[in-house]
This record gives C-alpha cells, sequence and structure tokens, in this order.
C-alpha cells in the first residue's frame, strides 16, 4: 500500500514537470506560455525556443511518461496498476502542480506512456503522426491523427507482457479521446484555416 501511494506520487510530480517552460526560462529567457500558442508543450517551445529547445521538450516530456510506468513494472506492480500509473502521468502534464494546475495537452507524456506499455503501436501511432505531418506540416492534425491510429493499433497489436490489456483499451480510449479534446481549439482552425504550420528548422 505504501509503495503504490510512492509510486502514484512520482507518477504526478514526474509528470507535472513543465520541462518546456523551464526550459524556455532557463536557456532563453523566454516563458513559452506568454508567446505562440501559449501552450507549455514541445510544439510551443519548437516555435518559440528553436528546434534544439523543442526536441529537448519533447524528449524529456516523453520520458516524464515512460519513467512512472517503467519503474511500477520493475517493482512488480500490479498490472493494472502500472496502466494507472499511466494516466496518472498523463493527467499531470495537462493539470501541472508547477503550473497551477494548469499544462500541455499531453501528446509527448502519452507517447512516453505507451512506448512502454504498447511500442508496437505506438510504433505505427508515429509513422501516421509523421506522414501526416510531412504532408500537412500541421502537428495539431498530425496528434489527433495519432490519438485515433493508437487505440485501434492497442486493440489489434500484442501489449508488453505483464501489462493488463483490458485496462490498456479503456486508458487509450480515454486518453485519445483527452488529447483530441485538448486540440479543439486547433479542430476549429484547422476547419477555418488559420492553423499555424510548423517551419523545419
Amino acid at each position: 500500500m505504501i509503495v503504490n501511494i510512492f509510486l502514484v506520487v512520482l507518477a504526478y510530480v514526474l509528470g507535472s514537470i513543465p520541462n518546456g517552460v523551464w526550459i524556455g526560462k532557463t536557456f532563453k529567457g523566454i516563458d513559452i506560455r506568454t508567446v505562440g500558442s501559449k501552450n507549455s508543450g514541445a510544439t510551443n517551445a519548437y516555435r518559440n525556443l528553436g528546434a534544439k529547445y523543442g526536441i529537448a521538450t519533447l524528449l524529456l516530456d516523453a520520458l516524464k511518461g515512460f519513467l512512472p510506468v517503467y519503474i511500477a513494472y520493475k517493482v512488480g506492480a500490479n498490472s493494472s496498476f502500472i496502466v494507472f500509473m499511466g494516466l496518472i502521468a498523463i493527467l499531470a502534464h495537462s493539470f501541472s502542480c508547477f503550473l497551477n494546475f494548469k499544462g500541455g495537452k499531453g501528446v509527448a507524456t502519452s507517447l512516453g506512456v505507451f512506448l512502454f506499455l504498447s511500442p508496437k503501436g505506438v510504433l505505427v501511432a508515429l509513422v501516421g503522426f509523421l506522414i501526416v505531418l510531412y504532408f500537412t506540416r500541421y502537428v495539431s492534425l498530425s496528434s489527433v491523427t495519432g490519438a485515433v491510429i493508437l487505440p485501434i493499433m492497442v486493440y489489434i497489436l500484442p501489449v508488453r507482457e505483464g501489462v493488463d490489456k483490458g485496462t490498456l483499451c479503456v486508458l487509450v480510449t480515454i486518453i485519445g479521446a483527452f488529447v483530441i479534446y485538448k486540440h479543439k481549439a486547433n479542430i476549429f482552425r484547422l476547419l477555418n484555416g488559420t492553423e499555424s504550420k510548423i517551419v523545419f528548422k
């Protein structure tokens, strides 16, 4: 019981770390919540801090999703509890205690979570993401595409041994819907033709 409480706290604290905000303030003197889309995630960091810091934000945000489920798995936590740890990390990213319970859209952190829980599913979703990004230059559309593909792949493909697939299917459906919901403003801009395209640097 004590171990589980510790793991939940760890998942929340790790998930809450606002990498983009801290990197921007430390290395550029910029609070990315005040520029561009005002989002604390990797895409806004890429656009306003540069490729190097944007990629660093992406990797660190993915890592904070990967680590909680990896640690829970390694200490022998219950298979459903491991999946629950992923949910905590993703929600923590979007409702960070370091940002007055606000945060990013959870795409990179979800990537880290499912990279461990369902690596084959993530690979297919990532290919879909990259194809859409290459042809459209819309990160938002690519993220929504990935959020649609990943649940389908988790249902179809094997997941990591020792992880409860039924619970994971529920989680990936919830997270997919959550990611799409967090992109609602982007979807409206896509429909209106006012969404910004990313420029590869």
